[in-house]
């Protein structure tokens, strides 16, 4: 696609999309109670006293595997820098400059750019002690950098030269030595090749990349350099996208992915004169934008797998832009829609790192709040063959279903487990990950509990759980979608080594204004299936016989059924169980906590024979 139109498209000018703070006229259109807030947020950062940053804290990531010391400081600059920008721009006073161009100093003073998790050369092996100056790394935070620099100095660029040519010298020799000649002379394997696995890396450092490069009069021959470099890397990105525009590292990293595109392409398109308009009306390209909304349960919930958290954050201007590019009036009225029900600080996005996107909000900030939905916008249940996912709705429940395999980009061994919530509320759950630390992208991934088959909707073989990899997979999937029903049906013994069970079929039913039915078949090879049943909300067990061995837990003949009461969220009978015990699990991890703001349950459902069948009405019956 994008290979294509560069070879013929013409670089007309600069990315000049969004005007500096010297053009006063479109920043004091913008409505002066958003133009306060921004004063107001770069105010709390005059005369902050940023922590430095020393070689022991790079190297604490290879000696401890902690990240969060080192980057939250680094981090706490970007935002800084956003905040105080804006700010400038929106009051274009000069009150914030003397600060601006401290924090740009510290940035510029920074032995690397690159994050510690990141210092390597080639993909997938270890990192290094402490960079080397001589050999920048082009990594996610490098480019991100650069783009905020970039943007920092397009933006002020007379108010800074008023000061002091120096600042922006100091930029733009930092952006050259940096990015632009690692960019050019190096190979990154985020660029792609035509063969290794590209994931959201690609977009989103090209898309920064692009902005750095397209907000400065660099040489001709340099910008097209880059504008076909990042064409071939585009389409690698798009290679590993299907038809149905599924992003295989959930919904949180579509932002990373799937709007990075939608920016990089925006750059694309403005700075070679509209050339890259007719892949706005690609069927892929749609489909990666309306992926977002297909994906949302309710509320503040997104249907998650792999390192994806169910509070995958709330849409804005990046969203409703993609929508209007690509003629999509749903998914720019689920964005719009949901940057109005933010609070008036929040629509300032305070943590974001990226400048870019800040700006952008604040030019449509009226634009969306102004927005009314024609319609209601009805989200159609929905199988996504690129990566197994289904979706099934109805007045009450949203059930979805993950088939696919084990390799995904971020993946956790999750294939055939299922999430289910009633009336927007997590019911049945994807725990997500922890902070990510030196373990979560090594060898040893898959000993983090998170990150296991154990730890989802899913059964083990004498304690034998789903193994990672592309080749550990369902099979034999079939699925329906249909007004009074959805159901899909798949194979699972392949996600599992062979010889861990014969045949393990699952199938998952939404009886749309009734229930829920999940069934598993189970041929195995010795011990019984245990089957693992995450929850939010605290079950309490309600055998339905009347017999029970001392104690009270479990019934005198096995197999009997049981209702799991789960608090306000309803119940669900189990079919077929020899025992059941319920575990909890502390919640003490910060990244976690952010979407369970409690301790959540496991309930290990030990099979009485081959079938265990949980069914889950819609009516709440406790």
């Amino acid at each position: 696609m994008f290979r294509e139109i560069g070879k013929s498209a013409e670089i007309s000018g600069l990315f000049t999309a969004l005007p500096p703070a010297v053009c006063r006229e479109p920043w004091e259109k913008i409505p002066a109670d958003y133009r306060n807030l921004l004063v107001e947020e770069g105010e709390k950062w005059i005369g902050h006293p940023f922590p430095p940053v020393y070689a022991t804290d790079f190297m604490e990531f290879c000696r401890t595997g902690n990240r969060s010391n080192y980057e939250d400081r680094i981090f706490e600059r970007l935002t800084a820098l956003d905040a105080l920008v804006l700010a400038e721009c929106a009051e274009y006073r000069g009150r914030f400059l003397d600060t601006i161009i401290n924090v740009i100093f510290l940035i510029c003073g920074e032995a690397a750019w690159q994050l510690p998790a990141h210092n390597s050369y080639i993909r997938d092996t270890p990192q290094l002690l402490l960079p080397d100056v001589t050999r920048p790394v082009v990594d996610l935070f490098a480019a991100e950098t650069g783009a905020v620099l970039a943007l920092t100095e397009y933006l002020l660029r007379d108010c800074l030269a008023g000061i002091s040519p120096a600042v922006s010298v100091l930029i733009d020799h930092n952006l050259e030595t940096r990015i632009f000649e690692p960019y050019l002379e190096q190979h990154f394997w985020w660029m792609g090749d035509g063969k290794s696995p590209m994931n959201n890396w690609t977009s989103w450092c090209t898309q920064n990349v692009l902005l750095a490069v397209f907000t400065r009069p660099l040489d001709t021959g340099i910008q097209k350099a880059v504008m076909e470099k990042a064409c071939r890397s585009l389409d690698y990105f798009l290679d590993e996208y299907g038809e149905d525009g599924c992003c295989d590292e959930g919904a949180q990293y579509y932002r990373h992915a799937g709007l990075t595109l939608f920016n990089a392409m925006e750059i694309l398109n403005q700075v070679c004169g509209g050339a890259f308009e007719p892949l706005y009306r690609e069927d892929k390209i749609r489909n990666i934008a309306e992926y977002i909304m297909k994906v949302h349960v309710a509320g503040p919930y997104y249907i998650n797998f792999a390192d994806c958290s169910p509070m995958a954050g709330a849409c804005g201007v990046r969203e409703y832009l993609f929508g209007k590019r690509t003629d999509s009036r749903g998914l720019t009225a689920f964005a719009a829609e949901d940057y109005q029900n933010l609070d008036g600080r929040q629509r300032l996005t305070p943590e974001e790192h990226n400048l870019l996107y800040r700006v952008q909000a604040a030019f449509y900030h009226k634009e969306m709040m102004e927005y009314r939905r024609d319609g209601e916008t009805v989200i159609d249940d929905v199988y996504f063959p690129s990566t197994g996912l289904f979706i099934a709705r109805d007045r009450r429940f949203c059930l979805a279903v993950k088939a696919g395999d084990n390799g995904d980009s971020h993946n956790h061994n999750d294939t055939g487990s299922f999430t289910i919530y009633r009336d927007g509320q997590p019911v049945f759950i994807d725990v997500g990950v922890e902070s990510y630390t030196k373990k979560t992208f090594s060898p040893q991934r898959y000993e983090i509990w998170t990150m296991q088959s154990q730890y989802h909707n899913l059964p083990t073989f004498g304690g034998k759980m789903q193994k990672d990899g592309e080749e550990f997979g369902a099979s034999q999937v079939e699925y329906e979608l249909g007004e009074t029903a959805s159901r899909i049906r798949m194979e699972l013994a392949g996600a599992w080594e062979e010889g861990s069970v014969r045949s393990y079929v699952r199938e998952a039913c939404l009886e749309k204004g009734q229930r829920i039915v999940i069934t598993d078949l189970c041929q195995g090879n010795g011990e019984p299936p245990v089957l693992s049943l995450m929850t939010y909300e605290k079950p309490e067990i309600r055998w339905e016989e009347a017999g029970r061995r001392q104690g009270g837990t479990e019934p005198e003949e096995k197999g009997r059924d049981c209702r799991m009461i789960l608090g306000d969220r309803g119940s669900c009978r189990i079919k077929g169980a020899a025992r059941i015990c319920t575990e909890e699990i502390p919640i003490t991890d910060p990244r976690l906590k952010t979407a369970w703001h409690h301790n959540i349950f496991r309930t290990l459902v030990t099979f009485a024979g081959d079938r265990v069948q949980l069914v889950i009405p819609e009516e709440i019956c406790l």
